[in-house]
């Protein structure tokens, strides 16, 4: 699975880094920027909680 960010569509709330630590992480003015966009095995929950928590629809996963 893979993790894509639309930085287009991200306002910066950060509530995708709150879910996932791991796999994104927040610039210097607190947009997403995404660190693994291959999502770990064991992770996949992680990641679609992260892309849900998304307002927006920046974060999308897919296989």
């Amino acid at each position: 699975m893979k993790l894509f960010l639309d930085s287009t569509r991200c306002q910066g709330y950060g509530l995708c880094q709150e879910h996932a630590p791991d796999l994104v992480d927040l610039d210097e003015w607190g947009y997403a920027a995404v660190i693994a966009a291959d999502v770990p095995p064991g992770e996949e929950e992680t990641a679609r909680a992260c892309a849900a928590s998304c307002p927006n629809s920046a974060l999308r996963l897919e296989k």
